[in-house]
This record gives C-alpha cells, sequence and structure tokens, in this order.
C-alpha cells in the first residue's frame, strides 16, 4: 500500500501541472500532452475501431478537444478517465460514420445456451483452469482473446471495452452512446458469450 502511494501521488502531480499549463495556454502544453497520453489514447482509439487510419484521426481530434475544451474539465473525475471518454466518444462517432462498412453482424442466436426440454442445460462445461495455467498457453491465449474482441461488431466491441476494459459503469456507457442501460448489459453479455465461445473453441483443441 505504502509503497504504491508515491506511484498515484507523482500521476497526480503530473496531472494537476498539465491541466493547469492548459488552462494558462502555455506554450508546449499541447506538445505535453501529446506525450503523457497520446499512446494511451491511440492504444484506446484502435481498440474501438480497429483500423490504424481511423485511430490516428480519433487521437488526433480527441487531444485537440481536451485541449481546446480544458476549462469545462471540473476535477470531479481523474484528468486521464476524462480524457479517455473524451477518446471513446470520438471513436464511437467514427465507428457510427462507417458502420455501414463494418463487418457482418454476428449471429447472437448460435451463441446463446441450449437447454433441453426439461430446461436442463445441456453443453459441456469445460474446466480450463489447468490449460490456463500453462506458460507456453498464455501468449496464445491473449492473441485469441483480442482476435476474438476485434471480430465482435463494432457497436459490441465499443461497448464491451468501456466496460470491461476501461471499467466505465453502464449508466455512463448508456449516456455516451445513446442507447438503453438494458441495451448496454445486453451487449455485455451477448459479447462475453462470443468470446467464451471463441476461447472455448481453442482450448478445445489446444
Amino acid at each position: 500500500m505504502r509503497r504504491g502511494a508515491p506511484r498515484e501521488r507523482t500521476t497526480r502531480d503530473r496531472d494537476e501541472a498539465l491541466v493547469g499549463q492548459l488552462r494558462r495556454g502555455e506554450r508546449g502544453s499541447a506538445e505535453s500532452l501529446v506525450r503523457q497520453y497520446g499512446e494511451r489514447v491511440y492504444r484506446l482509439a484502435f481498440r474501438i475501431t480497429g483500423n490504424q487510419e481511423d485511430a490516428e484521426e480519433v487521437a488526433q481530434d480527441a487531444l485537440w478537444t481536451a485541449a481546446r475544451k480544458i476549462l469545462t474539465f471540473k476535477g470531479e473525475a481523474a484528468f486521464g478517465s476524462w480524457l479517455y471518454r473524451i477518446t471513446a466518444n470520438t471513436a464511437y462517432q467514427k465507428l457510427r460514420g462507417r458502420r455501414g462498412r463494418d463487418h457482418a453482424e454476428i449471429s447472437w442466436d448460435a451463441l446463446l445456451p441450449q437447454f433441453d426440454e426439461a430446461g436442463h442445460h445441456v453443453e459441456p462445461v469445460a474446466d480450463w483452469s489447468a490449460k490456463v495455467q500453462e506458460p507456453v498457453l498464455r501468449g496464445e491465449l491473449r492473441d485469441v482473446l483480442s482476435a476474438a474482441v476485434d471480430a465482435l461488431p463494432a457497436d459490441y466491441r465499443a461497448t464491451f471495452l468501456l466496460h470491461d476494459v476501461e471499467g466505465m459503469p453502464n449508466p455512463e456507457i448508456a449516456k455516451l452512446l445513446g442507447i438503453s442501460l438494458p441495451a448496454v448489459k445486453s451487449r455485455i453479455h451477448r459479447s462475453r458469450l462470443f468470446l467464451r465461445q471463441r476461447l472455448a473453441r481453442y482450448l478445445a483443441v489446444a
């Protein structure tokens, strides 16, 4: 606990200094923003859009928006969280703009649990724990999971990443994406089903 405190304090102090520079419009403040957050903003944009060119545009737009609207940052949340929300919103708007070109929707009916006439679950429940602990498979599992996330439909990928990777609460995701709270929960649940199925297929032959 104590050993982690200085790192948290350093991050907070760094962000406070950066926010102050941006608010005062100091020379080089925009460059400092890019240097401190550019790579992380790009990674989030890329995970949501799944496209390098789009991610670059999103990252540039998000960083520019954050610098331009810095006076609207109230400090109620961490500066990084505020910036990531701007990035996520910008990335999602980019997705909506190219939705017609996105890959085909997954047939979710095929991913729903199967039950017999008595209502009992009929799918075999595999125990993956032993395989997951194998060092040789860990790197491969990360690749399989990453590919599975990228294979999600754009709307579902954005919702899943915002919730399970960025830790954004469901009500905030609903507001950000302009969908209902039940829709957010449904997307997260179905995305997890899809990822579970992809991992099951891999582990069955690994």
